[in-house]
């Protein structure tokens, strides 16, 4: 049976596999996968949920099996799953860690590639192409939020609302300001790194903001053609020539019917994530209602616009400034500039708070986050504690990044928040 907007939501979550004590990445995923299934396969089902590998053998995803009817309850669902992965790592000398990159990795040292059969030609094949023993392949743990659509009208509106709100993402979700030991300077240093994945193929994330089209048609000749043409002579076999190749910040996937969202930094426990997705969920549903503009004015916005809001927030999180009154107007804000923190303040306000679905434990969580900032911020903060007034691409001593980051393993661990030291 075919979902309309709204009707269910598919969710992945992506963890690192680190050393209990070290917190050093460990390439373990296929000795969980193993310990669950028998074998070396590239996905369990575990009831309402699936465990999956990634490309590297240190990422262990877990997933919806099937698209869920509500967002509410599953995050209770996913902290049970991690606590249960959790179990399975003991032994191995393991843990899990959250955010969405590991704050001290090597990726040119230190990847591993998932090797098992199952998904290995498409692995191989990346990394012949791209070549992904980088950050951006091998050191980023995200979320992705997958929604229906049915037929062209549905995905016309869902589309422009989700071109709208990505620029906005990680003024709430950012979770990665520090790789190889340092401070970047970035607040979504993985989202600077996924723009330059595919860059020997533009065409593949292009500006991130995917382009307005409107329409399957449209949207297979103008993105989807293009980029297979693109890839042709490097990937003769067709290996990736699929819709996953995609890599804007939000892909439609026609072979489900559903727009999956892949610019979500992944936050501390599995509540802060559902707070961040049920808060965007809701602001979508606002959008694609047209609480505050048509949508055939929401489809005109300007890819490079958008873009330009997108960059700011990836350095900036919720401080970044946005001075364009057209696009605050198209969430109902009438005067600029506006921090995109104060814009979540105020979707929040407005269209999320007010939801039946918003429950005191994602109320909570997305109160740490308007209150204390994104977790990068609160990241950020704490790490520098001792030294607040280091520069921004000054080397952090190691044994402050492993206390942060333990303390980060340990809301995982207990599904609550992260607060900075003050």
């Amino acid at each position: 049976m075919a979902l309309r907007l709204f009707e269910g939501f598919g969710v992945e979550l992506e963890y690192m596999l680190v050393h209990a004590d070290s917190l050093d990445v460990l390439p373990a995923t296929d000795q969980v996968i193993l310990a669950v299934a028998g074998d070396f396969i590239a996905e369990v089902e575990r009831g309402t949920l699936a465990w999956s590998n990634e490309l590297v053998n240190h990422v262990i995803e877990l997933k919806t099996n099937g698209p869920a009817a509500q967002l509410r309850g599953l995050d209770e669902v996913f902290a049970r799953d991690v606590v249960e992965i959790l179990g399975l790592l003991r032994p191995l000398g393991g843990r899990l860690m959250p955010t969405a990159a590991h704050p001290w990795m090597d990726p040119a040292r230190e990847t591993t590639l998932w090797t098992h059969e199952e998904y290995n030609e498409v692995y191989e094949a990346f990394d012949r192409i791209f070549g992904v023993r980088g950050h951006g392949w091998a050191n980023p743990q995200c979320v992705h939020l997958n929604i229906p659509f049915y037929g062209d009208a549905e995905f016309a509106r869902l589309h422009a609302a989700m071109r709208l709100l990505l620029p906005i993402i990680p003024a709430i979700a950012a979770s990665s300001p520090i790789l190889d030991g340092r401070l970047t300077g970035l607040m979504d240093s993985r989202m600077h790194f996924y723009r330059e994945n595919t860059k020997k193929i533009p065409s593949i994330t292009g500006k991130v903001i995917p382009e307005p089209v409107y329409s399957k048609r449209e949207y297979e000749e103008t993105i989807l053609g293009r980029m297979y043409a693109d890839i042709a002579p490097h990937d003769p076999e067709e290996t990736l020539r699929d819709e996953w190749l995609n890599a804007r910040g939000a892909i439609a996937r026609f072979d489900r019917s559903a727009i999956e969202i892949r610019i979500i930094d992944i936050q501390e426990c599995p509540t802060a994530d559902f707070a961040i997705m049920h808060a965007i969920t809701c602001v979508l549903r606002a959008l694609v209602e047209e609480r505050w503009q048509p949508a055939e004015r929401q489809q005109g916005f300007d890819t490079d616009a958008l873009n330009a809001v997108l960059l700011d927030t990836t350095r900036h999180a919720e401080e970044a400034a946005i001075h364009d009154a057209g696009y605050l107007a198209a969430f109902g804000l009438h005067a600029s500039p506006v921090k995109a923190g104060e814009l979540w303040q105020h979707l929040v306000e407005t269209v999320v708070a007010p939801d039946a679905d918003f429950s005191d434990s994602w109320s909570s969580a997305i109160r740490i986050i308007l209150d204390e900032g994104t977790l990068a911020r609160r990241i950020a903060r704490a790490v520098t504690a001792e030294r607040p007034a280091a520069p921004a691409r000054t080397g952090l001593e190691r044994d402050a990044l492993h206390r942060v980051y333990g303390t980060l393993c340990d809301c995982l661990k207990w599904n609550r928040g992260f607060h900075a030291t003050p």
